[in-house]
């Protein structure tokens, strides 16, 4: 069977040369000439647009950058007190794409000068390098001439070897979606969706044999080392390799479909979730390189003026998988997963180069932690160890070594956080940017994606919207041995995105939607929320939720804040009423209300992740003694600090927290003073149908729908009487 295959093979070759001679043209063209092509030109307008119409709520300002550093918060707020919030979006954002090419060389950020290995450049080289012969990596080549049936049935030669037809492809750009509803014993509610022919939707294996999941050599006998430490003894020993969870996530990471999966939590399923997707990195990339160090081998054992067009085993440029994640913790934990999952035992370590400057820039000093401080488990787990926001890092990896700080164009493996991302990729008009190491990211891994809405989503956009992008430059590359996808421009189709989230967003949806063009379709967890975060409010409350009608999401801001001004306030404003917190989730809404309570002079206080230490604990006191009537406080400040605000007593939530489990938290703070008054507590919620997903998450399902369709538009909930 195989041979005829290849006969045809071989027969559409010999037509589509011509076709494929022109291809190269394009791609040698675009390669000569200036940066400003026409496609360049389109690309940013459509840019501009976006940004337009993007949420002006994408709080791009709030970025946690310059807030952690200790950027200069006076001359911000001069400037944001002078400026209504709106135009100050846009400064914001022209501000900081200015900067934000520059500092990687600014102290602040952490980055002062960047480090990359050139020693060992040779040695990790793919060009020059070949299958080691002792090595257990030639069985797949024996395999492969014994049975080359069972070699292609290995889902990575299965998705990277099928050949598009234009056709396909257009069809993908223009025609929507079919998408369809399976039930998985862990998983939960799943959506498949894809453009091309309707495949059989996957069914959920109850165990899986690790001999068939095709991994490379060693992984095979490492995995089960590495991750026994998930196992439970309470799972059966017909699957003693994989948790339930992993074996789900896994059977569909290894489809190379995308997967969207917001049900993450860093303090329960969080590590055995990076281990199932570092095994799929690892496997990629180690069949990826023994692909190409075989295919050395056979052609330098071929007869001289054979010329032969089988070799096409490569992108434009090197780099296959991109993993963002948020923290330096997270890249640290991730490469040694990466080099347990290398040594097959104690005796044979594997070699790394630069582990120790490693260890010193990633890891984290447990003296530094401040002993006393209690903070919910939540918070302990996701602020773990080393938290900079700033970095990026190649890993390179050749049989049995690895090398850290890899060149990117010299790297498999690219580990970095958005803002690392962003000061390399850079803006327009920028001299320093680069994004060609993009081109051929054949799985992109988004970890922890609810932390970047804390942190600038901005850069999540700005990265999707410059990966799998022709380069400019043709970096060296071998063209003879880059495959027709890369050349056809089509890799964005091939790109595997795997999108981990501990919540449901409009945002982080819209990136895998808008942004992930698979051709073998997604995948995407959505379960509802039958119980909301409400029922974890411990204190007798009344709980007022007051639904405002807007046209459209761009007009739901404006809307917003005329529904409190002429609406909420005039309620709170009576004195009785003190001792009043309006928790804010935006920047820019928290901006236009400290501005409107200036203007009208009310008696106010106001904290928000850029406040200074002395300013947090003034306005903390002056609140609590009751000096200041209202205390405006973003989401932000306390996703960052977590601090508990004494002497609430009455609540506005301005709008639903992003994250669920913030609202009862904030509710439970008023227990914090009790001084035995029988106190007459309020809390106050707006919501408008835009917000559906986070009122699902507080109220749960049902009740959102009956508060959503309801004719009436105030409902009321009652907590902590029984």
């Amino acid at each position: 069977q195989s041979e005829t295959s290849d006969k045809s093979s071989a027969e559409s070759d010999s037509e589509t040369e011509v076709e494929q001679v022109s291809v190269y043209r394009k791609l040698l063209a675009t390669l000569k000439t200036s940066p400003e092509s026409e496609s360049e030109e389109e690309e940013d307008e459509s840019e501009s647009e976006e940004a337009g119409e993007s949420e002006t709520e994408m709080d791009s300002e709030g970025s946690q950058e310059t807030g952690e550093a200790g950027g200069s918060e006076e001359d911000k707020n001069d400037v944001l007190d002078q400026e209504e919030a709106t135009d100050t979006a846009e400064q914001t954002l022209a501000q900081e794409q200015a900067d934000g090419g520059d500092t990687s060389c600014d102290p602040s950020h952490g980055v002062i000068e960047e480090f990359t290995d050139v020693k060992h450049e040779s040695e990790f080289s793919l060009e020059t390098n070949f299958m080691e012969e002792e090595s257990g990596d030639c069985n797949a080549d024996k395999r492969e001439s014994t049975s080359s049936q069972a070699f292609s049935e290995d889902p990575f030669k299965q998705h990277m070897d099928k050949e598009l037809e234009e056709k396909e492809v257009e069809k993908m750009s223009t025609l929507p979606k079919t998408s369809s509803q399976s039930k998985w014993p862990r998983l939960g509610q799943l959506t498949f969706s894809s453009t091309l022919e309707k495949r059989k939707t996957l069914k959920a294996d109850k165990e899986v044999d690790v001999k068939q999941l095709y991994l490379h050599k060693p992984l095979e006998s490492t995995w089960p080392k590495v991750n026994k430490q998930f196992m439970s003894s309470a799972n059966k020993p017909s699957d003693p390799s994989f948790t339930p969870l992993q074996r789900e996530l896994f059977c569909i990471m290894n489809t190379y479909r995308d997967l969207f999966y917001p049900e993450r939590n860093a303090l329960t399923n969080g590590e055995e979730i990076r281990h199932a997707y570092c095994l799929h990195a690892l496997n990629h990339v180690l069949k990826a390189n023994a692909q190409v160090l075989s295919n050395n081998a056979k052609r330098r054992d071929q007869k001289p003026g054979t010329d032969n067009d089988d070799y096409r085993d490569q992108g434009l440029t090197r780099p296959k998988v991109l993993m963002i994640v948020p923290f330096r913790e997270c890249a640290l934990r991730i490469v040694h997963i990466f080099i347990s999952l290398l040594e097959v035992n104690d005796k044979r370590k594997i070699d790394v180069s630069n582990k120790k400057r490693f260890k010193g820039e990633f890891g984290s000093d447990p003296e530094e932690k401040p002993p006393n401080l209690k903070r919910p488990e939540d918070y302990e787990a996701v602020f773990a160890g080393n938290i900079d926001d700033h970095f990026r890092i190649g890993v390179a990896i050749l049989q049995k070594s690895m090398r850290l700080y890899a060149p990117f164009y010299s790297s498999d493996i690219i580990i970095a956080s958005p803002l690392g991302m962003r000061t390399i990729i850079g803006a327009e008009g920028e001299k320093k940017r680069d994004f060609d190491f993009l081109s051929s990211i054949e799985i992109l891994i988004i970890d922890q994606a609810d932390i970047y809405l804390m942190q600038n989503w901005e850069h999540v956009l700005h990265l999707m919207k410059h990966i799998n992008l022709l380069p400019r430059d043709s970096h060296g590359v071998d063209f003879s041995r880059v495959r027709m996808l890369n050349l056809n421009n089509w890799s964005k189709y091939y790109r595997q995105t795997l999108l981990f989230s501990a919540l449901q967003d409009p945002q982080v949806n819209s990136v895998f939607n808008k942004h992930c063009f698979n051709y073998v379709g997604q995948v995407a967890v959505r379960n509802v929320p039958l119980s909301g975060s409400i029922s974890h409010v411990v204190v007798q409350l009344p709980h007022v939720f007051r639904r405002l009608e807007a046209e459209n999401v761009t007009s739901v801001i404006d809307t917003r804040f005329q529904f409190f001004i002429d609406k909420v306030l005039p309620e709170y404003r009576d004195a009785i009423m003190s001792h009043t917190l309006i928790y804010v989730p935006s920047y820019f809404d928290y901006v236009r209300l400290r501005n409107y309570f200036k203007k009208e002079e009310l008696n106010f206080t106001h904290i928000c992740e850029y406040t200074k230490k002395a300013g947090v604990c003034r306005a903390r006191r002056f609140f609590l003694k009751g000096e200041k009537q209202f205390l405006l406080f973003t989401e932000r400040f306390h996703f960052y600090k977590r601090y508990t605000i004494k002497g609430i007593r009455n609540l506005i939530f301005y709008e639903l927290p992003t994250y669920s489990h913030f609202y009862s938290e904030i509710c439970n703070m008023m227990k914090a003073t009790d001084n035995g008054v029988d106190a007459t507590w309020t809390c106050t919620v707006l919501y408008s149908k835009y917000d559906a997903q986070k009122l699902a998450a507080v109220v749960g399902i049902d009740r959102t729908a009956q508060m959503l369709q309801s004719k009436k538009n105030v409902h009321l909930f009652v907590t902590g009487e029984n």
